[in-house]
C-alpha cells in the first residue's frame, strides 16, 4: 500500500521506567533456579499506567515535530486502564488539542502499527496535515507463566506528517503492507486478568507465518531485496523470534541488533517494535533503509519500508534519547513487582 501524497515521519518519543526485574528472580519463585529468555524486564511503576506513558511518549514526539497541528491522535494498546472510556481522549487533554480525531486501537502487540496505517491513509487521502501514532503497554502475564518472564513495560510514539521537504521530515514512509488470519495463539476474555496462549500456536503458524508473509510481500511490491535495508526490526516477543525471523528472510544479524531490546527490556507488547524503531532512528543516517515489522496475536502483521531523511539528524538530538533511558536502572525483587503491578489483591 502506498499514499498518493508523502506521508513523513517528524517526531518520535519513547519510554521505558526505570524499574527492572531480573528474570531469575521470577525463576527463584517459581522454579527454583534458572532464569528467563530475557535477562531482565522493565516494570511500570505503582503510580503509572497506559495512560500516564502515552502522555509521556506522546509530549515527546509532538516537541521534537514542532510546528505541527494535529488532526488524530490514537492509542494503540491492550493494557488500557479503563475497559469504557477512550484513553486517547486523554492524551488529547494533556497535549491541549480537542478538535481532533481520537481512538483507542487493539490488535494485541500491532495496535500500534496499525494506528500508524490508519494515520498514513488520512493524511494521504488530505484529510488532516499531522497525526500522533501511540504504542503503549504495562504488558501482563500470570504469576508462573511463561508470560511473567518476557512482558514488560513501555511505549512509543510517532507523529507523521505530510511533508515534502527532506530538511523537515526523519524519514517517511516507502509502502507498506498488512497480512491477517484467524489464529488464536493468545487472548484474554471479558473478566480475566491475565491473557493466555496456546504453546503449539505461538511460533507457527503464528509470528513467523504473518511477518514472512508480509515482508515478503512488501519487498515485491517495492521491488528491493534485504540487502538493500540497512536495519531490520521485528516484534520482539523474546530474543529468539527476531533473529530466527530474519534469518528465514534472509536479513542477517547485523542488521536486526541495533533495534533489539527484548533482552534489556523484556516484551512491552504493543510499543515492542516502535521502541525498536526508535532505538535504529537515533543511529541511522540519511538515505538509510529500515525495514519495520510488527506482529500482533490473533493474529496480524504490518510491514513498512521506511527511508531516512535529512531532517533526522538536527531533530534528534532533542529530548532524552532512549540509549539513555535504558541506562537509568533501578532493580526491584519479586515482592515489590507483584505491588507494582497489582498481581496480588488485597
Amino acid at each position: 500500500m502506498k499514499s498518493k501524497s508523502r506521508v513523513s515521519i517528524t517526531g518520535y518519543g519513547a519510554y521505558v521506567p526505570r524499574f527492572r526485574l531480573r528474570t531469575s528472580e521470577i525463576a527463584m519463585m517459581w522454579k527454583g533456579a534458572g532464569s528467563g529468555p530475557n535477562a531482565e524486564k522493565s516494570v511500570a511503576g505503582i503510580d503509572e499506567d497506559a495512560t500516564t506513558m502515552a502522555v509521556e511518549v506522546g509530549r515527546r514526539a509532538v516537541h521534537m515535530a514542532g510546528d505541527i497541528q494535529l488532526g488524530a491522535v490514537f492509542v494503540g494498546t491492550e493494557s488500557k486502564p479503563y475497559a469504557v472510556k477512550s484513553t486517547s481522549t486523554i492524551v488529547a487533554q494533556a497535549l491541549g488539542v480537542h478538535a481532533v480525531l481520537a481512538a483507542d486501537f487493539e490488535f494485541a502487540c500491532k495496535a500500534g502499527t496499525e494506528a500508524i496505517q490508519v494515520i498514513t491513509g488520512l493524511i494521504g487521502s488530505g484529510m488532516i496535515r499531522d497525526g500522533l501514532a501511540i504504542s503503549v503497554d504495562t504488558a501482563q502475564g500470570r504469576p508462573g507463566d511463561d508470560l511473567e518472564y518476557t512482558a514488560g513495560s513501555g511505549a512509543a510514539s510517532l507523529v507523521l506528517s505530510h511533508h515534502q521537504d527532506d530538511k523537515l521530515s526523519l524519514a517517511h514512509i516507502e509502502s507498506s503492507v498488512s497480512y491477517v488470519s484467524d489464529t488464536p495463539d493468545f487472548w484474554r476474555r471479558p473478566q480475566e486478568q491475565f491473557p493466555r496462549h496456546l504453546y503449539r500456536f505461538t511460533g507457527e503458524p503464528a509470528y513467523f507465518h504473518h511477518i514472512e508473509t508480509a515482508v515478503k510481500m512488501l519487498l515485491d511490491d517495492i521491488g528491493v531485496k534485504p540487502m538493500d535495508f540497512q536495519y531490520a526490526v521485528f516484534h520482539q516477543p523474546n530474543p529468539k523470534f527476531p533473529l530466527e525471523v530474519a534469518s528465514r528472510l534472509g536479513f542477517d544479524k547485523g542488521q536486526v541488533e541495533t533495534g533489539l531490546l527484548n533482552p534489556m527490556i523484556g516484551n512491552p507488547y504493543s510499543a515492542s517494535a516502535l521502541l525498536g524503531l526508535v532505538a535504529v532512528l537515533e543511529v541511522a543516517m540519511p538515505g538509510d533503509r529500515i525495514l519495520l515489522a510488527s506482529f500482533g496475536s490473533g493474529a496480524g502483521s504490518d510491514a513498512f519500508s521506511l527511508k531516512v531523511d535529512d531532517g533526522l539528524i538536527d531533530r534528534r538530538s532533542r529530548g532524552t534519547s532512549l540509549s539513555e533511558m535504558l541506562k537509568r536502572v533501578q532493580q526491584i525483587n519479586y515482592s515489590e513487582y507483584t505491588k507494582m503491578r497489582g498481581v496480588i489483591h488485597r
